[in-house]
C-alpha cells in the first residue's frame, strides 16, 4: 500500500533540505513577521508561524516559550542590530535628530507595520506591553539619556533637567505620529519635535537663559519652515500641537532684566 502523501506544512517541510541552527531560526523569525503583518498579533499562532516557516512547532518552542517572546525576537531581528549611541554631532539638536531619524527609518516597511499592530494590541495585553518596553523602549531611552547627558556636559542644558519624562518625550512623539499616520514619517515632523518642543522645554527651565542661544541659535532662521506665520504667532506640529515660538524667549528676557 502506498504511503499517504503528507499535507500542508509537513509536506513543505519534507520536500526541502533540512535546515538547522541560524538558518532555521532566521526562517522562523521571517515567518513570524509575515504572519504578524497579515493576521495581527491577536490571531497569530505558533502553528501558523510554523506552517509558514515550513517547520514543526517543536522547533519554535525549543527557542521561545510563547508567541510574545517569538514576536519580540522577530521584531529585534527585523529592526536591525541594537543601535549604538549616535556619534557626537556637536549639539543636542543634531544628536537628537540623528537618533530620531534612525528610529523613523526602522519603522518603514514590514517592521513598521508589525510594530504598529503590536503597539495597538499591547493596550490590552500586559505581557506584550512589558516585552515591547524591554525590547524597544528601554534601549531607545538609554540612548536618549546618553545624548542628554552629553548635552549637559557641553553646558547646553542643565543636568537636573534630565528626568524620565524628558528622556522619553521626543521618541514618544515620534511613536504617536507613527501610530496615527503610519510610515514614512516626514523629516519635518522630526525637526518640529526637536525645535518646537524638546529644545524649548529644556531651555525654558530656570537658569537656562545663558544656554538658550547655544542650543537653538543654529536653527532660528529655519524654524519658520515649521509652519509659523507672523500673523498666527504659533508653530504647529503636524496640525496637532500648537506651540508658541516666543514663550521661551520671553522667559529669557525676563530673567536677564531681573
Amino acid at each position: 500500500m502506498a504511503e499517504p502523501e503528507p499535507t500542508s506544512a509537513a509536506a513543505d517541510h519534507r520536500s526541502g533540505p533540512r535546515r538547522r541552527g541560524d538558518v532555521l531560526e532566521a526562517a522562523i523569525l521571517d515567518a513570524a513577521i509575515a504572519e504578524l503583518t497579515e493576521v495581527g498579533y491577536a490571531q497569530l499562532t505558533m502553528e501558523g508561524v510554523a506552517a509558514r516557516a515550513r517547520t514543526g512547532k517543536a522547533s519554535l518552542y525549543k527557542r521561545w516559550p510563547n508567541r510574545a517572546e517569538l514576536v519580540v525576537a522577530a521584531l529585534r531581528q527585523h529592526g536591525g542590530p541594537p543601535m549604538a549611541t549616535p556619534r557626537d554631532h556637536g549639539s543636542l539638536r543634531e544628536d537628537t535628530l540623528a537618533l530620531l531619524r534612525r528610529g523613523a527609518r526602522s519603522l518603514n516597511g514590514l517592521f513598521g507595520e508589525a510594530v504598529r499592530g503590536l503597539m495597538a494590541e499591547s493596550l490590552n495585553n500586559p505581557e506584550l506591553t512589558e516585552n515591547l518596553r524591554a525590547t524597544m523602549f528601554t534601549s531607545r531611552n538609554r540612548l536618549m539619556r546618553e545624548i542628554l547627558e552629553r548635552a549637559a556636559a557641553r553646558g547646553e542644558i542643565a543636568a537636573d533637567a534630565i528626568n524620565p519624562q524628558v528622556i522619553s518625550f521626543a521618541p514618544a512623539l515620534v511613536d504617536h505620529h507613527f501610530l496615527i499616520h503610519g510610515a514614512p514619517i516626514p523629516d519635518e515632523v522630526l525637526t518640529d519635535i526637536v525645535d518646537c518642543l524638546l529644545l524649548p522645554l529644556l531651555t525654558s527651565a530656570p537658569g537656562s537663559a545663558a544656554r538658550r542661544h547655544d542650543v537653538r541659535g543654529s536653527r532660528q532662521p529655519g524654524m519658520a519652515d515649521a509652519g509659523a506665520t507672523p500673523e498666527s504667532g504659533t508653530f504647529t506640529l503636524h496640525d496637532q500641537v500648537p506651540v508658541s515660538p516666543t514663550r521661551a524667549d520671553e522667559a529669557g528676557v525676563s530673567e536677564e532684566r531681573t
